[in-house]
C-alpha cells in the first residue's frame, strides 16, 4: 500500500494546523500518554482537577491495580454488590447498547479471557494453556450481572474490563471539566483517543499500523472526537492482541484498524473496538459514526461521510 504523506504519528496521528500558539501540558495516566492543547497554558487548579479526575475514574475501573473497584469485584468469590461513582450509569448504558447491536461480541466482562491469554495484571504476556481454562460458560454481561443504575450486583468473581469505551469515556469527562472552566477551544489527547472543540479544525493522519511513520489518509476534526484502535498497538504474539470477540474469547481477525468519527469520545472509542468484530451497517442502525476500517488483506472501507479521505488505490468507499 503506498502511502504518499508522512507525519511524525502518535497512535491515530498528527494534529496539523496553523493559527495562534498553543500550550500542550502532557503528562502519563492509565497506562498512556496525555496531551492536552490549549491556548493557553492550564493553571494549577484545573489540572488538578483533571488529575483527581483521572485517578477516581482509575480507582474505580482499572484491573491493573489491586486496590480499585474492578479488582474486588474480580476476587469478591460469593459476588456481591458493588457501588461504583454516578458517570458509570451513562458508561454501562453504552455497554448495555453494545453487547445487544453486536450480539454479545463486545462485553465488558471479557477481561477473564485478556488474562488468560496474558494480558494481566502483571503483564506477563505468557497466555495459559487452553486446556487449563476454567470450565463451564464464560460470564456474560446481562446474565452474571444485575446492574440497577450504578450498582452491579454479582454471583460470583467477574473481571470487569471497559477498555473498549473507558478511555474515550474518560476523555469526555477531562473535556467536560475544560468546559465547565471556562476554555472553549482545547484537543484532549490520550493515546489516540482525540476529542476537540473550538472554531479552528485540525488535521489528523491516520497512522499505518505496519509503519507508524506513514497514514493511509487524513481526517479533519471539529467539534467532534476521533478514535483510533489496531491490532499492533497490544499484540504480544502471533495472533495474540488486546481486541477480542467475546463470543468466542479470542482475538478478534481479519481487521487490523479503525478509525471512527463521532460526537464523543466514549461512542468513538467503543465503536472503533466493535467494527473489528460487528458490521459497520448493523453498527450503524443504532449508532451514528463515520468511519474508516484497514482490513488484513490491505483493503480499506470508508464511510461516505468520513470527514477526510484516504491515500492509495486499494480504497474502496462504503455508500451505506
Amino acid at each position: 500500500m503506498t502511502m504518499p504523506t508522512k507525519y511524525p504519528a502518535p497512535a491515530t496521528g498528527t494534529a496539523q494546523g496553523g493559527g495562534p500558539a498553543k500550550a500542550i501540558w502532557a503528562f502519563d495516566a492509565i497506562g498512556t500518554r496525555w496531551e492536552i492543547e490549549t491556548r493557553q497554558l492550564l493553571d494549577g487548579r484545573v489540572r488538578a482537577e483533571i488529575q483527581d479526575r483521572i485517578e477516581r475514574f482509575d480507582l474505580a475501573y482499572s484491573r491493573f491495580r489491586p486496590d480499585s473497584l474492578v479488582s474486588r469485584i474480580a476476587t469478591a468469590q460469593q459476588g456481591g454488590r458493588f457501588v461504583f461513582p454516578e458517570d458509570a450509569a451513562a458508561l454501562f448504558d453504552l455497554y448495555d447498547r453494545l453487547a445487544a447491536v453486536t450480539g454479545g461480541a463486545i462485553d465488558p466482562l471479557v477481561g477473564r479471557e485478556l488474562e488468560l491469554l496474558g494480558y494481566d495484571a502483571a503483564y506477563t504476556l505468557r497466555p495459559v494453556a487452553p486446556a487449563a481454562w476454567p470450565a463451564g460458560p464464560r460470564p456474560v454481561w446481562g446474565r452474571d450481572t444485575v446492574r440497577e443504575g450504578t450498582v452491579l450486583t454479582t454471583g460470583r468473581p467477574v473481571v470487569v474490563d471497559v477498555g473498549a469505551a473507558g478511555k474515550g469515556y474518560l476523555v469526555d469527562l477531562v473535556a467536560a471539566l475544560l468546559t465547565e472552566s471556562g476554555i472553549g477551544a482545547f484537543v484532549v489527547d490520550a493515546g489516540g483517543d482525540l476529542r476537540h472543540a473550538g472554531p479552528q479544525p485540525i488535521r489528523i493522519g491516520l497512522e499505518y499500523p505496519a509503519d507508524p511513520s506513514q497514514v493511509i489518509g487524513v481526517a479533519d476534526l471539529r467539534d467532534r472526537a476521533l478514535c483510533a484502535s489496531a491490532v499492533n498497538r497490544r499484540a504480544w504474539g502471533d495472533g495474540l492482541h488486546h481486541i477480542l470477540d467475546a463470543r468466542t474469547g479470542i482475538p478478534a481477525a481479519e481487521v487490523v484498524a479503525t478509525w471512527v468519527v463521532a460526537d464523543d469520545a466514549a461512542h468513538a472509542d467503543a465503536l472503533a473496538t466493535a467494527l473489528f468484530v460487528t458490521d459497520p451497517r448493523t453498527l450503524g442502525r443504532s449508532f451514528a459514526f463515520d468511519y474508516v476500517r484497514l482490513l488484513d488483506d490491505g483493503r480499506a472501507e470508508i464511510s461516505s461521510r468520513f470527514p477526510g479521505a484516504l491515500f492509495g488505490p486499494e480504497t474502496q468507499e462504503d455508500r451505506s
